[in-house]
């Protein structure tokens, strides 16, 4: 095990700087900088912009070096956890992380154990419930969920809340916590709004998740070792649980690698639309100004969290199936 989690570890070392290359050149590819943008912007306002002021900052941001010591002088800065200052925000780019970070992992966190504690126990009954009028209902609320996008649920959500009950329901605070240190009462205050923001964001991935358990476990419960089982007197439910349901979270333990990265950003275009202050809305706002230093260091964290989950999910997998025990002690060997 030890020597797999190395291998491990160096693969992803080479895949961050790999995914770090070729996001600094992706934001890069659009013609102009952030600087151009700004000068744009400020002549289309009738205001003249001074060539010196111009030079001052293109040396100020770095825009005057090569792409390439650019690269290393943004990769460099990462490591040591000095990500460079933000063009749009004229502030360092790690004290704009910290200010939302601990709301994105709020909200993911509760996003993400919404999307198991629902999508995985409806998952077993609906299996073991097949063509059962609640199967028939979950399996269509599961097509509902992902067939509506994210953010369309959000709209329709804010939408039915104002037109009859009359409350806003966007947003993760009350307007007299909003830019406040946090505090008990703000913490509360949290928690009084995230359910909204968590179950429109967690929808999508627990109805896909639903259709996963039920069909991997349908898959299980036909195998030969269920059968015998069965007819030798295992009960019913320690035949379930210590078997088929095992295997049969392989598939929804494996979705965390991409699951976890994706309810962290906080699905970009919903997080706009329910006025989450998480990390997607200041990604897209970095991506429109090609704010190349907020935006790289935003993506890496977001392939950083790809990784770790993936990584993670392995673990998992090596906890929960036997199989793969086996199959690893042999490759040591």
């Amino acid at each position: 095990m030890a020597s797999y989690l190395l291998r491990r570890f160096v693969y992803m070392i080479a895949t961050l700087l790999l995914i770090s290359l070729v996001t600094f050149i992706v934001i890069q590819l659009p013609p102009g900088d952030w600087l151009t943008s700004y000068i744009t912007t400020l002549e289309s306002r009738g205001q003249e912009v001074d060539q010196s002021e111009i030079a001052a900052l293109r040396d100020q941001y770095g825009l005057d070096q090569p792409q390439l010591a650019r690269y290393f002088k943004w990769l460099g800065g990462f490591l040591r956890g000095r990500m460079g200052v933000s063009f749009s925000f004229n502030r360092p780019v790690v004290d704009l992380i910290a200010e939302r970070l601990p709301i994105t992992v709020l909200v993911s966190i509760f996003a993400l154990l919404f999307s198991y504690l629902i999508a995985i126990p409806t998952g077993i009954y609906s299996a073991t419930h097949q063509y059962s009028f609640a199967d028939y209902t979950f399996t269509a609320l599961g097509f509902i969920g992902i067939s509506i996008p994210s953010f369309l649920l959000g709209i329709i959500v804010l939408f039915g809340a104002f037109k009859w009950l009359g409350v806003d329901v966007g947003g993760l605070f009350s307007d007299q916590y909003i830019g406040e240190a946090w505090s008990f009462g703000k913490f509360l205050d949290f928690l009084k709004h995230i359910p909204v923001p968590m179950i429109i964001i967690g929808a999508a991935g627990t109805a896909t998740l639903i259709r996963v358990m039920r069909g991997c476990l349908l898959d299980e419960l036909r195998q030969q070792y269920v059968i015998t089982a069965r007819a030798k007197g295992v009960s019913e439910p320690v035949l379930l649980f210590r078997y088929p349901v095992r295997m049969a979270m392989n598939p929804i333990i494996s979705t965390i690698g991409w699951v976890l990265p994706a309810i962290f950003s906080g699905q970009t275009i919903t997080a706009v639309v329910l006025r989450l202050s998480t990390m997607g809305p200041l990604l897209l706002r970095a991506l429109i100004s090609q704010d190349m230093y907020l935006a790289g260091s935003v993506v890496m964290l977001m392939s950083m969290l790809v990784v770790i989950g993936t990584l993670i999910s392995d673990m998992l997998l090596v906890v929960f199936d036997p199989r793969i025990r086996f199959e690893s002690r042999e490759e040591l060997q």
